[in-house]
């Protein structure tokens, strides 16, 4: 790709889009009690100028936040889109968290308004003060409360002007406030749309939380450039993920390893799929991989991206995805391999993710008000992701866990992802974390958190640790299996280690 036109902003896709695909389908979404309505380009332009009276009503223009506290809706999306053609930022929360946590985004954002679930306004009202709050319904397509009144004197935002901050997960300690500018939010939609190949004639199937980056990164931003449409479920269904993709007709999806495990202990293969691409994050084992492959109609493409990197900059190849790695760097990106010191590791060496890019055009802006975390996190103009990886002679990009992945045992590294993918392997394991517990001879040790496929036949501790010593090394088996009915998760399925290091730790 030649090198990224850094005046292009996300308000002017918007507009772009409107204007040459104005009849065409924008939006469909299904709503909690199966409702399906449908906008084009154009019918939702008019909804996004309608909420832009609204926002503006509470003063929102350049440089102010909108908060939301909203599971998928077409409300999110309509004050998404109008704040910033507003000029402003929006600042996308977990819908199910708790007061605390919104109160920490409120006092660090200030927002001019904030956007909630009806049904959940009695935990959100506390934390937004005297601030205007707006409480809607989630399954509400209509509309009908937003002014009739169309906003029309648009500002022009620069590129690198805040469009929004999105928080970290929170898995290991307080999130850090993600800036991400217009230019970032154009920038990820034309490369994630080149890197699945996306026209006008595809859409994209959302099932995945809108406060989160991939959903916002990978399918709605790449929609929006290509003109495409976007299928919006108001939740992740594991059963029902398959035949809503065959009714809406989708043809790209984008999901995490635990969703798709879901998808194979609940679901079932469904006939009048149109799927031709699934992107994916995180490891899955490699039958499990084959049978939702079967099952799709297509063969998934795994990615590597965080939200500071802006698109995934490393996707695997339509033609030959190989399950167990991230693939290829994306044409766009910069990525190299790390050791110590900041040097590139040879070929199959274990190493640091390191990204590079222009902060604010085709990386992250920095974090919110924290300078120092912000250069702290970069070294000799590179992102230090804090994420392991390999890299073989092709070319190919194999993840090894982050730095906090790495166990020592006696004095030995033990990656726990390596002991992971081995008891997520045994037969009767649906998914697996591990993690240290102290030990007063090894300093610490594996032990092992495991789902069954079958909660009411599950492996016993024997069989899984004969299973992991027949393939690991002795420092590497786990001393201990506890099986759970589910790992503890945040909204977009990453395993709160965190968590099951205080039960190690008991």
């Amino acid at each position: 790709m030649a090198a990224w036109p850094d005046a292009v902003t996300f308000a002017q896709c918007w507009a772009d889009a409107v204007a040459t695909r104005a009849d065409a389908t924008f939006l469909v979404f299904e709503a909690p009690d199966g409702t399906v309505t449908e906008w084009t380009y154009a019918e939702f332009d008019e909804v996004v100028a309608r909420m832009a009276t609204e926002l503006a009503s509470h003063d929102v223009g350049p440089g102010r936040s909108v908060h939301l506290a909203l599971t998928n809706c077409p409300t999110f999306v309509a004050v998404w889109i109008a704040t910033v053609r507003l000029g402003g930022w929006i600042v996308p929360g977990d819908p199910q968290g708790r007061t605390p946590e919104f109160a920490d985004h409120v006092e660090r954002t200030d927002p001019a308004v904030g956007f909630c679930g009806r049904s959940r306004s009695d935990v959100y009202e506390p934390s937004i003060g005297d601030r205007p709050l707006i409480p809607i319904d989630e399954g509400d397509a209509r509309l009908a409360w937003l002014p009739e009144e169309r906003f029309t004197d648009w500002p022009t935002p620069a590129p690198t002007d805040r469009a929004a901050v999105m928080f970290t997960s929170g898995t290991t300690g307080r999130p850090k406030g993600v800036e991400i500018t217009q230019a970032n939010y154009a920038f990820v939609g034309n490369t994630m749309a080149e890197a699945a190949d996306l026209t006008a004639d595809d859409r994209q199937f959302v099932v995945l939380p809108l406060f989160h980056a991939n959903a916002q990164y990978y399918s709605f931003a790449s929609a929006i450039w290509a003109g495409a449409s976007v299928a919006l479920m108001h939740t992740f269904s594991a059963s029902g993920f398959l035949p809503q993709a065959a009714r809406h007709e989708v043809t790209c999806a984008s999901l995490f390893a635990a969703p798709m495990r879901m998808i194979l202990a609940r679901g079932g293969p469904v006939d009048g799929l149109r799927l031709r691409h699934c992107w994916f994050a995180q490891n899955i084992a490699t039958d499990q991989y084959e049978t939702l492959g079967e099952w799709l109609g297509c063969r998934p493409r795994q990615l590597y991206g965080m939200t500071e990197t802006i698109p995934a900059v490393l996707t695997d190849e339509a033609s030959e995805p190989d399950p167990s790695s991230m693939g290829y760097v994306t044409a766009g990106c910069e990525v190299e391999v790390h050791d110590e010191h900041g040097q590139p590791v040879p070929v199959g060496d274990v190493g640091e993710i390191v990204v590079r890019g222009d902060r604010g055009i085709t990386l992250f802006a920095g974090y919110l008000d924290d300078e120092a975390t912000t250069e702290a996190s970069f070294r000799d103009g590179w992102f230090r992701t804090g994420d392991r990886a390999t890299v073989d002679s092709s070319g190919r990009f194999f993840f090894d866990g982050r730095r906090s992945d790495v166990l020592k045992v006696a004095g030995e590294n033990v990656s726990t992802v390596e002991v992971e993918a081995v008891v997520s392997a045994h037969p009767a394991v649906l998914e697996a974390s591990v993690v240290g517990a102290p030990d007063p001879i090894r300093d610490e040790v594996p032990v092992a958190f495991v789902v069954p496929v079958d909660q009411t036949a599950p492996p016993t501790p024997d069989e899984l640790r004969a299973w992991c010593v027949e393939r690991l090394g002795k420092s590497r088996v786990p001393t201990a299996f506890t099986v759970l009915e589910e790992l503890p998760r945040t909204s977009v399925g990453k395993i709160r280690k965190f968590m099951l290091q205080e039960e190690a730790t008991r």
